[in-house]
């Protein structure tokens, strides 16, 4: 083999400077099928690669919107509890004051 590369750690990525395939002299000239064309092959790896490349960017993008809405509903629960804090408060001063009122009125 004189050609730099292989299929698996290929030259270059890029399907339009790869090297066209050879045929194979194992396999008989007639193996492949006649409605088999190769159009459009080269914009289907060019997709596939492209699609490929993409899925990480998904990933950290999913990632990252699951991360938000965690925190949003960290923020949530603590506003949640603080006022809940703040209406018990609010509630025993209510209560004190009442009670003031009652034993300034009873004396």
């Amino acid at each position: 083999m004189n050609t730099a590369g292989t299929i698996d750690r290929p030259l270059t990525h890029d399907p339009k400077k790869q090297a066209p395939m050879k045929p194979s002299t194992t396999e008989p000239a007639g193996a492949t099928p006649e409605d088999f064309t190769t159009t459009g092959v080269i914009d289907s790896r060019q997709n596939r690669t492209r699609e490929m490349q993409l899925i990480p960017e998904a990933l950290a993008r999913a990632h990252m919107h699951e991360r938000l809405h965690d925190a949003e509903r960290e923020r949530r629960a603590l506003r949640l509890v603080t006022a809940r804090r703040m209406q018990r408060r609010a509630e025993r001063a209510s209560l004190r004051a009442r009670r003031a009122i009652a034993m300034a009125v009873m004396q």
